[in-house]
């Protein structure tokens, strides 16, 4: 048996508590579960310099700082430590260096939706689990649908209709039973979370819809612990973070404090910084008036799919983390995401996903306002490759049967 440290699982609006090591969706008051750990004991037996000497592919480094207790149920497919890379900050006004990108289109499935399912993934395979269903905008089916394939556990995967074409080749391809709905990823969550129950009624499957199982938290936790390792056990002073349904800005935050706990932290934890489209900005919207939970939001639209999630499960969590760390939640229009995304692949050569570039806009109108100022170090979370969305029209052509006018190219 692997080392682990999990005590139990608790309610994340109530407090109340429930064995771990036992199938769980969410608690009694339809609420996410949170993994917790025994961190007196984690921190007496575990050593953060030792992880340096880790030969676990990517993020199963911190195997022992997560909940999956035997070894041969980690599922990997060979996940990397994503780079952390600087921008010189010409299209946001920011000063060289200061502006960082975790790059998670690294990973594998091109997206940091690979940390959360894997961890899903093989918590299933090491509950007895068959069949797992997902409501998804495109990376999650993919993460899901290629990790279950991975461990011999069937998969249906559910995408509102709108979904690109490559998510959803890409999502077959990778075994999944796919399904395209007339709606968005709410209504598909819907479908997922009815098709729970037992045939004849539902389906029988496992939901692992965003927060309605405790662990898909504890694989985005990964992405706090490696952050920080890569930093040399210290924070950034701000880290902007696409929010949909908000896994990732949550799964970090409890790494934040579980690492603090540990004593493995240097200085002061980050602002996080709650990023949406205006399309779709439901988060933005309760944390500015001051609320805690957001209703859903009406007519959802962006091209920014990922972070299209008109009610997220775990909204409150998402503005206790922003205001805790004195963060800000920011919306930005479609238009000005794709002009950032375009500037910033052709200055820095750095091709961001349409998420990744919403963060860079949001820095630099957070630059503008005093939110950060130019001498503040910051993480700009790319959460997918760059090459699974539309790119800009080809504007320039060469006739090859013609004489080439070499004067155009000095233009």
């Amino acid at each position: 048996m692997a080392e682990t440290f999990v005590t139990h699982l608790e309610c994340s609006l109530t407090g109340k508590t429930r064995a771990a090591g036992e199938i769980a969706g969410l608690s009694e008051a339809g609420r996410p579960f949170l993994v917790r750990y025994d961190l007196e004991a984690m921190r007496d037996r575990l050593d953060r310099d030792a992880l340096a000497a880790s030969t676990a592919p990517g993020f199963w480094r911190y195997a022992s700082m997560l909940p999956v207790t035997q070894a041969e149920n980690r599922v990997s497919l060979g996940e990397v430590m994503t780079p952390i890379m600087p921008l010189t900050g010409t299209a946001m006004g920011a000063k060289p260096g200061k502006a960082l990108v975790k790059d998670e289109g690294r990973l594998p499935t091109g997206s940091f939706k690979a940390r959360g399912l894997c961890l899903a993934v093989s918590m299933a395979k090491e509950l007895g689990v068959t069949h797992m269903a997902i409501p998804t905008n495109g990376n999650a089916g993919a993460a899901l649908a290629a990790y279950a394939s991975r461990a011999g556990i069937r998969t249906t995967v559910l995408c509102p209709e709108d979904t690109p074409d490559i998510n959803i080749r890409e999502i077959q391809a990778q075994g999944a039973d796919t399904w395209l709905v007339n709606g968005l990823i709410n209504d598909c969550g819907a479908i997922v979370g009815a098709g729970k129950a037992a045939p004849p009624e539902g389906a029988g499957w496992y939901d692992v819809s965003t927060l309605k199982e405790p662990y898909r938290i504890e694989g985005k936790k990964t992405m706090g612990l490696e952050l920080a390792e890569q930093l040399g056990w210290r924070l950034p002073a701000a880290i902007f973070y696409p929010t949909g349904g908000g896994t990732g800005l949550i799964g970090m935050w409890k790494a934040f404090h579980e690492l603090k706990a540990l004593g493995w932290l240097e200085g002061p934890l980050p602002k996080m910084i709650a990023v949406q489209a205006t399309g779709c900005a439901p988060i933005v919207k309760a944390w500015a008036e001051g609320e805690e939970h957001a209703p859903v939001w009406q007519d959802a639209h962006t091209v920014a799919a990922g972070i299209r999630v008109p009610v997220a499960v775990g909204d409150f969590l998402i503005i206790r983390a922003v205001r805790e760390s004195g963060g800000v939640a920011i919306a930005v229009e479609d238009d000005a995401i794709m002009a950032m995304r375009d500037r910033i692949a052709a200055e820095e050569g750095v091709l961001l996903c349409p998420e990744g570039a919403a963060t860079a806009e949001a820095y630099r109108r957070a630059l503008a306002d005093g939110t950060v100022s130019a001498d503040d170090e910051v993480v700009l979370w790319n959460c997918a490759t760059g090459l699974k969305y539309p790119m800009p029209a080809v504007d320039q052509s060469i006739d090859r049967h013609a004489p080439v006018d070499y004067a155009r190219f000095g233009a």
